[in-house]
């Protein structure tokens, strides 16, 4: 089974449980050489994540930076030419589908049509007060926005009318170049999991262990959903995180990273989200080539 590799790009998010110290000091030039060297090696995507404002009690445990997604993203865009741009994820209730469609739209066309985007309910509460937006019915605004999002996404003059959101007579130029870009939903739970199969192109969780997704997986497999969305012609992608970054100094060590990668796809993932032990920029592009030539060749 083919396995697609991308990398949760460093430097633009910064939590003490996942980065590197190094990263508080880094900018755009450690930006612009990780995401081309990732492009060049071959990796299929890279990610930026989003928060507006952090409260200042949650910054310990979910970190305090968070680079604006489009703008980083369209940054690398302009020096990248093949990996594709993954947005891991917007809280997309915060947005009117078509603030969306608009700025990431425009995003996959200059980036000639490499966005894939992923999107979460969000679990923020403070941050939705802050931003006037209702935290107890975030979950229907959540799939109501995915639904006008599919109706928007490569159309010039789009229509749409649901439960929260309801537009017609208006242009959206530039558009999409994608007339259907992937939707990866995020999440951690089986509702998660059960809205990407209704909704979306794959599935991208965090913060589960293994153990954890194979019961998600192997449960959901059972359902109606999964029968519907696999009778489908159209892929659908399990995007799944290892527990703990690879660590690549010793030839036992890459065989652990490819044992991880055969647990993972046996699981049932077709992506995988990589991460390095690292201390520098330079260690991490290093760690990227590493990876590159010595794990992802027996995925080809």
């Amino acid at each position: 089974m083919k396995m697609k590799f991308g990398i949760v790009t460093p430097v633009v998010t910064l939590s003490q449980r996942s980065h590197a110290d190094w990263e508080r000091g880094a900018g755009p030039v450690e930006i612009r050489r990780i995401a081309g060297a990732a492009d060049r090696l071959g990796y299929a995507y890279l990610t930026c994540s989003e928060h507006i404002a952090i409260p200042e009690s949650a910054v310990a445990t979910r970190g305090g930076r968070y680079y604006d997604p489009a703008a980083t993203l369209g940054f690398i865009a302009a020096f990248t030419q093949r990996i594709r741009l993954l947005t891991h994820v917007i809280v997309l209730p915060y947005h009117h589908p078509l603030t969306l469609a608009k700025r990431y739209g425009t995003l996959d066309m200059l980036s000639d049509g490499r966005l894939t985007l992923g999107v979460g309910v969000g679990s923020l509460e403070e941050e939705f007060d802050l931003l006037g937006v209702p935290f107890a019915d975030r979950g229907p605004r959540f799939e109501d926005a995915l639904r006008a999002l599919r109706a928007s996404f490569g159309h010039a003059t789009p229509e749409y009318s649901g439960s929260h959101y309801a537009f017609s007579g208006f242009r959206v130029d530039p558009h999409s170049l994608q007339s259907r870009p992937p939707i990866w939903l995020g999440g951690r739970s089986p509702r998660s999991l059960r809205r990407a199969l209704e909704f979306a192109d794959g599935w991208n969780p965090f913060l589960l262990h293994s153990e954890e997704l194979r019961r998600i997986l192997d449960k959901a497999r059972g359902s109606a959903a999964w029968a519907t969305r696999h009778a489908a012609p159209a892929d659908f992608d399990i995007a799944l995180t290892p527990e703990q970054p690879f660590a690549l100094e010793t030839e036992p060590d890459f065989e652990t990273a490819r044992s991880i990668v055969r647990t993972f796809r046996a699981i049932g993932a077709t992506a995988l989200n990589v991460r390095f032990q690292h201390h520098s920029a330079d260690h991490y592009v290093d760690l990227l080539r590493r990876f590159a030539e010595r794990v992802m060749p027996e995925f080809p």
